[in-house]
């Protein structure tokens, strides 16, 4: 089966919850959502309030669907501005989601679902939104997504207010060697990553593993499969508690893409596999009697492979979001260059692993700076179109991609991806018209904001000698 048959540790329906508050051991609901960039935001309630008054739901901001990273309201938003007065959106609890987070006292997390308060309607532009849509398109083929992430992270021994203080300069690395699969170097960050493993294993997101990684003070952190939304919010909670746990430790981690031009960047590779129901069971619709470069596989695999391939530069904001997402995409760096595909090959974009029921597509472009949401609805809605439109792959690619000529190349900035996604027939169909033109604008003030930027790259090259 594709799901854990147990209860998850650390998650709780309505009654759990009641039983939780009244005895005591949980006293605080934190209600969040995701935003743009998939922060989680909300508020804190009082337990008691929570399940006498808000577990039906709650009010925020709609500017929070337009702010940038500093929180600041940026203009030129339909969806919400100075004219329209912002708002309010409603907080809808996913009460399938309740779990307690262990890091905190007494405390639990549902995540939200935003809608409009006139009807609740979904809120379009909403990452929440815009996954549970293509998966309800998804669903209508009679197909469930499963994935699973791999993210990776720098750890340093300092806090993160102080990193701040140092203009982020200079940052005592927690390993000070490459430390892939080193067991002695990673055992030096074992009070960190312990941490991470335990409290996440208590906190609804079951654990595979931890390890060293390419970079001095560099780790990864691989979560249990699960189907695509429990995923994502999966992939959000982690983030949350590595960033907390972290701060409460006295050290600091980072997700940038590339927060070092010296060292590897930071990747969050997505392992995506379609599941449909037989005799009652779900079972993996990717194996089959085809045979695809030695792989045994459905035609729906085949197809819907070509078609993540095809239209991953038209929506490659949703797997590269940030002007530092693309300074990682390095040959010999291990992230991909191109959108090829090869098996177990880690220098091509799409790599295929596993066999029989675990067989699975694994994409190696998002970094870790991405929305899981926003990245996980672009693989199922290109995957879809794949399925849709009979999308055959191209040839496998057998050997170092990197030195591939002839293979075309993922965009090389935020402003190319942006053109791409704004020109996508794909996107404005799968996402809406609306959606499109709001990331758009998104992803374009954050780009905008570093072309105004002086850096630290520029002062030192510059300021004598120019």
């Amino acid at each position: 089966m594709p799901v854990e048959d147990e209860q998850v540790l650390g998650m709780l329906d309505i009654a759990g919850l009641q039983s939780a508050v009244g005895d005591g051991s949980i006293d605080t609901v934190i209600l969040a959502f995701p935003d743009l960039y998939g922060r989680l935001l909300g508020k804190r309630l009082d337990a008691s309030f929570f399940l006498t008054e808000v577990a039906g739901g709650t009010h925020v901001c709609d500017y929070l669907f337009t702010v940038d990273m500093d929180m600041e309201p940026v203009a030129g938003y339909e969806f919400a501005n100075w004219d329209r007065g912002y708002g309010d959106v409603h907080l809808a609890p996913d009460l399938t989601t309740i779990r307690r987070l262990a890091w905190l006292d007494r405390t639990a997390l549902v995540i939200c679902d935003a809608e409009l308060q006139a009807d609740h309607r979904p809120v379009a532009v909403a990452p929440r939104s815009i996954l549970r849509r293509q998966l309800e398109r998804l669903g209508a083929k009679g197909f469930q997504a499963m994935a699973g992430s791999e993210l990776e992270y720098y750890q340093f021994r300092v806090s993160y207010i102080d990193a701040a203080k140092s203009g982020y300069r200079d940052l005592p690395e927690a390993g000070w060697y490459i430390e892939d699969y080193h067991l002695l170097q990673a055992a030096r960050t074992e009070d960190l990553n312990g941490a991470f493993r335990r409290n996440l294993a208590a906190s609804g997101v079951p654990i595979e593993s931890t390890k060293g990684e390419f970079g001095r003070g560099q780790h990864e952190l691989n979560v249990r499969y699960a189907p695509v939304m429990e995923m994502a919010d999966r992939h959000a909670v982690l983030k949350q508690a590595i960033k907390e746990i972290s701060d409460r430790l006295g050290c600091s981690a980072t997700f940038m893409a590339k927060p070092d031009a010296t060292q590897a960047g930071s990747s969050s590779h997505l392992h995506v596999s379609l599941w449909s129901e037989e005799n009652g069971e779900l079972v993996n619709a990717f194996p089959g009697e085809s045979n695809l470069a030695g792989i045994a596989c459905s035609d729906e695999f085949r197809w819907f492979l070509g078609g993540w391939m095809r239209y991953a530069p038209e929506l490659m904001v949703c797997y590269a979001p940030t002007v530092n997402s693309y300074k990682r995409f390095q040959a010999g760096s291990w992230a991909p260059t191109a959108p090829a595909w090869s098996p177990d090959n880690r220098t091509a974009g799409f790599r295929i692993v596993g066999t029989g029921p675990s067989l699975r597509i694994e994409c190696r472009i998002p970094g870790a700076d991405v929305n899981p949401y926003l990245a996980y609805a672009a693989v199922v809605a290109s995957g879809l179109a794949g399925i849709e439109q009979r999308i055959e792959p191209p040839p496998a690619y057998l050997g170092d991609v990197y030195s591939a000529q002839e293979e075309a190349v993922l965009p090389s900035s935020l402003e190319e991806a942006i053109r791409n996604f704004e020109r996508s027939a794909l996107a404005r169909s799968a996402f809406g018209a609306d959606v499109v033109t709001h990331y758009a604008h998104f992803f374009s003030t954050e780009a905008a904001a570093y072309q105004r930027a002086v850096t630290d790259w520029e002062r030192t090259r510059y300021f004598e000698r120019i």
